[in-house]
């Protein structure tokens, strides 16, 4: 038996506007937290400390440590694309599977009319 909040997000699901901002925030929580993620992994792997990956982009150490630490980062794409490179990493994009678009690109699709 699905709980009150799976039902009224259910419903909620049914308002395209709606399932334009669900579609949208899910997609960028899910994408900033696998990057952050990665980054850290590699800079873990690397033997680099988030104070010496700050020196290496240029940054004050606290850029580093709220992105590698919050619970909610936000960074720019600059910044992403700066640690990726110190790690030996690029930023590309790699498109969705049938799944993903169908939760994601239809949503956000829909309002476009």
């Amino acid at each position: 038996m699905a709980s009150q909040f799976w039902q009224d997000l259910q419903s909620d699901m049914r308002d395209p506007e709606y399932a334009r901002a669900y579609a949208a925030e899910s997609i960028r929580i899910a994408t900033i937290d696998a990057l952050v993620n990665d980054l850290d992994a590699l800079r873990e792997t690397a033997g680099l400390s988030k104070a010496q990956l700050a020196r290496a982009i240029g940054s004050d150490p606290s850029v580093v440590r709220r992105l590698l630490s919050s619970s909610s980062p936000n960074p720019t794409l600059g910044t992403i694309t700066e640690v990726a490179a110190v790690l030996g990493m690029k930023v590309t994009l790699a498109p969705m599977n049938k799944e993903e678009r169908a939760q994601i690109t239809v949503p956000l699709r829909a309002t476009v009319g």
